[in-house]
């Protein structure tokens, strides 16, 4: 691992902490979840009427980045194939894919409208593909023909399969300009690191696209770290951790203590594609309050999107991010360029840092002052409500008096008072400290 390099192509991503993932393919149509075709066991006869009928009329990927940039997301991640083989990009090598169901090539689309908003660009690729007939079919542990006699791996040929793949994540690379992160998914059982012709792959990658960040699902899934986490990562480690549906409990670090740079990728409601009866949709409050724990702990968060058959993204969604984007707009300075703090969380909410800033998020109504644990009061430069810029006064006292390890903060009408807070959802204090 030449680290030097691999600090410099990370540096924006460390920076950006909020991105938009979006799940999107024929899987949208039967609307319920991206895995329809292995859950239900459908053969390609029976998954093709999908085909046949998608065209997403109302798909503009304009209005997704002008959502994603309202948000506070600074970069976004389309699925380009998933697990069904679909492409939503033009391939010399299948005639599966957008230009031949619609005549369009949306990955393309996708990635003008987003750079257009100054977004960075990112693209998911299925490791797996469950359309292609070299793909083992009968005794892979996920195909939708697993354990189907009928459908025997004789005569089946890996290798022309990795071929394939091989080529697409090519043309990925070449026909579509810089690209800012590649999401491989996903590595399990045998079908891990060289079993994918790995180091082959990522040395490619890697030639025509040198400053692309990639995830570390080459080797894992979801639940794993792979030797990014390690001192002597392999040639195809990836750049990033990648948990699913969870934030780890605590900042993650590698072997020998550095921090380790992770994202977390999150679903909006419960699904990563469109579900026709799924709007058990997380509020605004929560999601806000999760970034912030994301970024406290050192991590990023990407969050999910699922389009419908005709390209809008579910209403319910948009009305979300739209809410969450008008706390980052006030509290932004919180977030971006910002990571875990060295002084303890408080029991109200959580702490952010970025360099001699501190921001001190709090969540929860107290009782009197707000204590800060760890700030000396000689380190004070000032202390500032961020959403306003409203100067935080010092609260000192007989009320604070037993707690000389603290300082306190007060923005009420009376010296010690502090309820209610200006934000319900988190008010964010901005200390600026010197050494």
């Amino acid at each position: 691992m030449d680290w030097n390099a691999y600090n410099k192509r990370m540096e924006w991503f460390l920076q950006a902490r909020f991105g938009m993932f979006i799940h999107w393919g024929l899987y949208s149509i039967p609307a319920n979840g991206e895995w329809i075709k292995q859950a239900e066991r459908m053969t390609d006869e029976q998954y093709d009427r999908y085909f046949k009928e998608f065209d997403p009329q109302h798909y503009d990927p304009r209005e997704w980045a002008r959502l994603a940039r309202r948000a506070g997301m600074k970069y976004a991640v389309l699925t380009a194939k998933h697990h069904d083989g679909f492409c939503l990009f033009d391939s010399q090598y299948t005639d599966y894919t957008s230009m031949t169901a619609c005549g369009r090539d949306l990955v393309r689309e996708y990635l003008d409208a987003f750079r257009a908003e100054g977004l960075r660009v990112g693209l998911y690729y299925s490791l797996l593909d469950w359309h292609h007939p070299d793909f083992p079919h009968c005794s892979d542990a996920y195909h939708p023909m697993r354990q189907n006699p009928a459908y025997s791996d004789e005569n089946r040929d890996f290798d022309r399969y990795l071929t394939y793949m091989h080529h697409q994540v090519e043309e990925l690379c070449t026909n579509y300009g810089k690209l800012d992160i590649l999401w491989f998914d996903f590595s399990y059982e045998e079908m891990r690191g060289e079993k994918w012709k790995a180091t082959e792959l990522m040395n490619m990658v890697r030639r025509y696209q040198p400053d692309v960040i990639v995830d570390n699902r080459l080797e894992v899934s979801g639940e794993g770290y792979g030797s990014i986490a390690t001192e002597e990562p392999t040639a195809y480690s990836g750049d990033f951790v990648s948990p699913e549906q969870i934030i780890p409990p605590h900042g993650l670090r590698r072997s020998n203590g550095e921090p380790l740079a992770w994202e977390a990728c999150i679903t909006m409601n419960n699904h990563w594609g469109f579900h026709r009866y799924d709007y058990d949709f997380k509020p605004a409050s929560m999601i806000i309050h999760k970034l912030v724990e994301c970024v406290s702990k050192g991590g990023n968060l990407l969050l999910n999107v699922g389009p419908d058959p005709e390209g809008r993204i579910p209403q319910q969604s948009v009305d979300i991010l739209n809410e969450v984007g008008r706390w980052m707009d006030r509290n932004g300075s919180s977030i971006y360029h910002c990571t875990m703090a060295d002084l303890e969380k408080p029991e109200y909410g959580r702490i952010t840092r970025n360099g001699h800033r501190y921001y001190i998020h709090v969540t929860e109504p107290l009782i009197g002052p707000i204590p800060v644990h760890g700030i000396r009061p000689e380190q004070l430069v000032r202390a500032r409500l961020l959403a306003s810029g409203a100067e935080l006064p010092v609260a000192a006292g007989w009320v604070t008096a037993n707690y000389p390890d603290y300082l306190f903060f007060h923005y009420g009408l009376e010296q010690f008072f502090t309820y209610p807070l200006p934000d319900p959802v988190d008010t964010v204090l901005e200390l600026t400290v010197r050494d």
